[in-house]
């Protein structure tokens, strides 16, 4: 591990961009500008609310379509990519080539990190048990700095981090990607065909996923889902402590669920933990969240603490986060839902049919998977964005549609869904905003769809 005064000292003769600023480059631009670094920012977009600041800090821009030609170039000594630029884009691999070290904020943060690392990755869940995994340690007391794609940089407070903290991080394919470095407790939650429309094909996706595990040492402590294929079949990369979660099996090391009782298996030494109805936020999913974080802080945080954390966490936002109840209809905002296997663990958490809002970009993977539990579980779907004629022809070409069951609607704006949604429900329905896709065809983010879900709603 590399002394953080010396990791800022090497960087002081350096020529360093950043590609991109948002969430993870922001404070980290700010922190390299104090210390008189060379800091150069190359961005796509021609206006950020983040320019006049930055500059009068002493930052260079290079804004507009030619923004990677210096770093293609290799004009750069170090160039930190933002998680959205793609690891083997043809600029950075130029850029390497021509001699610039190619980086980014969390893969410094592992290698200059003190204190223990909690990572976890998955295809779905991630967020909120990493969010869980946080809460456990905090309530055991433990000094926690909890970030990653969870939508905070690490980097920026490393000065901060001293060796009796804990770091509790989640990483996404985007990040693991280039990683060289594994966390001490790591987890995968599930892997599920997701974001094909930026790796070059499922198994570069699955090799990404991998490298959470693949540098681990032998003192490491990982954590498989029993369940998924293909998370499980990852196991031999394990170097360490390998357990395992698992809602429809017991399993001989990790957590497991024996009929409503969520348990930990000890190598032998069997504890029930809490019961399914001990936790707060809804659907087996969620026990499976909280599966894996019991099996990855087993022995660090108490059963009791686990219990009391399970009764009290709320959830994270746009993940089921109830938004209203208006008439006798639950609305319900699922943004995060980017994908049909998140669909589905919509579609599972509630007995009855629902109404749901669906449609965005396409991210390259097929709708088939979840069409079946939509013509059983949906009464209405309300489709818009650029996967709308997609959605709806994966829905019609099921074997188990029936015409009118489900209703589909297609509309052109949020606005008009929340509305068609507001008209046709009845007491007693629930409407979920669940889109199976990206935002990107209609906003910057999830959490901006969200909003503006929440706001529509919350306007009726």
């Amino acid at each position: 591990m590399k002394s953080v005064s010396l990791f800022f000292e090497e960087l002081k003769t350096k020529k360093i961009a950043f590609i991109g600023v948002g969430v993870s480059h922001t404070d980290l631009i700010k922190l390299f500008l104090g210390k008189g670094l060379s800091v150069t920012v190359c961005d796509r977009r021609t206006e950020l609310k983040e320019h006049d600041e930055l500059e009068s800090l002493g930052a260079s821009f290079v804004l507009g379509d030619a923004y990677l030609d210096g770093i293609a170039g290799g004009e750069f000594d170090v160039i930190f990519r933002t998680p959205g630029m793609y690891y083997n884009h043809p600029a950075l691999e130029s850029a390497r080539r021509n001699g610039s070290v190619v980086t980014s904020e969390i893969e410094c943060f592992f290698e200059l990190c003190p204190c223990p690392i909690y990572a976890l990755t998955g295809s779905d869940g991630k967020t909120t048990t990493t969010t869980v995994v946080s809460e456990f340690l905090a309530a055991e007391g433990k000094r926690v700095h909890k970030g990653g794609n969870i939508g905070r940089a690490l980097l920026p407070v490393i000065e901060d981090v001293r060796p009796d903290d804990v770091a509790v991080i989640e990483l996404s394919s985007f990040q693991l990607i280039s990683m060289r470095s594994s966390p001490d407790y790591a987890a995968i939650t599930n892997i599920t065909p997701n974001h094909l429309n930026v790796h070059k094909d499922m198994q570069e996706y699955i090799d990404s996923k991998a490298n959470i595990l693949l540098h681990q040492s032998a003192f490491s402590k990982a954590v498989l889902s029993a369940d998924n294929e293909t998370a499980k079949n990852l196991s031999p990369l394990v170097r360490g402590d390998l357990l395992y979660f698992s809602r429809r099996q017991k399993v001989e090391n990790g957590a497991f669920l024996d009929g409503s009782t969520l348990c930990m298996n000890d190598h032998g030494n069997v504890t029930p933990v809490m019961d399914m109805s001990d936790i707060r936020i809804p659907g087996m999913h969620n026990v499976e969240n909280y599966l894996t974080a019991i099996a990855l802080t087993w022995g660090k945080v108490h059963p009791e603490t686990m219990k009391k954390v399970a009764r009290e966490f709320p959830g994270v936002e746009h993940r089921i986060e109830l938004v209203r109840e208006l008439d006798g209809v639950r609305y319900y905002n699922n943004s995060i839902a980017s994908s049909p296997t998140r669909v589905i663990a919509c579609l599972d958490t509630f007995d009855q049919k629902q109404i749901m809002i669906m449609g965005g970009s396409d991210k390259g993977i097929s709708f088939e998977p979840m069409a079946s539990p939509l013509c059983r579980k949906t009464k209405l779907v309300i489709l818009l964005g650029q996967t709308k004629e997609k959605i709806r022809d994966a829905v019609m070409s099921c074997p188990e549609y029936r015409e009118g069951a489900p209703e589909i609607i297609i509309v052109n704006t949020m606005d008009e869904a929340v509305k068609t949604a507001h008209d046709k429900a009845v007491k007693g329905d629930i409407v979920s905003l669940s889109p199976a896709c990206a935002s990107f065809d209609m906003y910057r983010m999830f959490e901006e769809r969200g909003d503006h879900f929440k706001s529509l709603v919350n306007a009726l």
